[in-house]
């Protein structure tokens, strides 16, 4: 089978593309022939050796996958070949990765695809749909039902990002549960995207002061503040906080920003960090079954930016971190990779 893998940390260099062994599903495994898979932010620390896993030699790259399941291991009980499936938190852990042409994954982290679902809009939608979901109806439980279709007093939430991976699939999320949602942008362009994926304001942080105009919107803060930077402002978040206001962190592995202890605590704010890969199968077994179900019935839309067949993976993640790490890209979504 052809996969992208690496023997190797190093820059987009270093992933090689060409053939391995086709693998066999073992006891509770599926074997999925993958149609699509996508890129993240993280695939491009862990192939750098930025973020230090124990990897497989050779290591298959990727997180997220989508496709069809081919033949089960022993004892699983939840799949049958022909199943469309999705999967994310691969390539981590110790885990394969997910860029190749066919993937063994643990039943628990393998989840159903309804019919309506492409392959393209689940692997787009994978890792950053669950880590959103588990940002907002986990960590900010207490502004959202427990329902996932109700909020309990209609919060105000800002999404610094809203057309990035993770911003993206946060506004629509946040919307689905009935917020009311201010996004932030850098163009023109990204803008619209965000209005049209249903945020109520949107600011050009480009041309507009993030402060003033969140001022001029809600003047008593906003309820909860999503940074998707990978150097918060903690003086501007807090500041735009409401009293017993809540900031959310899902990025930012070596920012070591000043942190304004007073102002935050006379608030009496919350700071809520978490990585998506240390939830428990069953709390991304939930997220699943919602963005599925979301996807299927059109409430929930992936935001793919770029198609590319999956031997281009290394360029793919060239163009990833050319808009993650350098800014110097002009890349709106994600990028989704193809097996044919």
């Amino acid at each position: 089978m052809k996969a992208a893998f690496i023997t190797e940390t190093g820059t987009a260099d270093v992933i090689q593309y060409g053939d391995l062994p086709e693998p066999t599903p073992g006891a509770g495994q599926v074997l999925i022939a993958v149609q699509a898979v996508a890129v993240n932010p993280i695939d491009t620390y862990v192939r750098a050796g930025v973020v230090a896993f124990e990897l497989p030699q050779p290591y298959i790259i990727g997180c997220d996958a989508a496709g069809v399941v081919e033949a089960v291991g022993e004892g699983v009980s939840e799949f049958d070949r022909g199943d469309s499936v999705w999967c994310t938190n691969q390539g981590l852990l110790g885990r394969q990765g997910t860029f190749a042409e066919k993937i063994v994954v643990d039943q628990q982290w393998c989840f159903p695809r309804s019919p309506a679902v492409s392959a393209d809009d689940a692997a787009a939608s994978a890792l950053v749909g669950v880590t959103a979901h588990l940002g907002l109806f986990r960590e900010a439980a207490n502004f959202f039902s427990a329902t996932k279709s109700a909020v309990t007093s209609s919060p105000t939430i800002l999404v610094i990002g809203g057309s990035g991976g993770v911003g993206s699939m946060v506004v629509q999320m946040a919307k689905i549960a009935g917020a009311t949602v201010i996004a932030t942008a850098g163009s023109d362009e990204k803008c619209e995207l965000v209005k049209l994926l249903g945020a109520d304001h949107v600011i050009n942080y480009r041309e507009q002061s993030i402060p003033d105009t969140v001022a001029r919107i809600v003047p008593g803060g906003v309820d909860l503040f999503w940074e998707t930077r990978r150097e918060p402002d903690f003086d501007l978040a807090i500041g735009m906080l409401r009293p017993r206001g809540k900031m959310i962190l899902m990025a930012g592995r070596d920012a070591r920003p000043a942190f304004p202890v007073g102002p935050f605590y006379v608030k009496e704010c919350s700071l809520s960090g978490f990585v998506m890969f240390k939830a428990s199968a069953e709390e991304m077994r939930i997220a699943a079954r919602d963005i599925d179900s979301w996807l299927a019935s059109g409430q929930l839309k992936s935001n793919i930016g770029k198609t590319l067949p999956l031997a281009e993976a290394a360029r793919a993640h060239r163009l990833q971190e050319s808009n993650t790490l350098f800014g110097g890209g002009d890349l709106i979504g994600k990028i989704v990779l193809r097996t044919s």
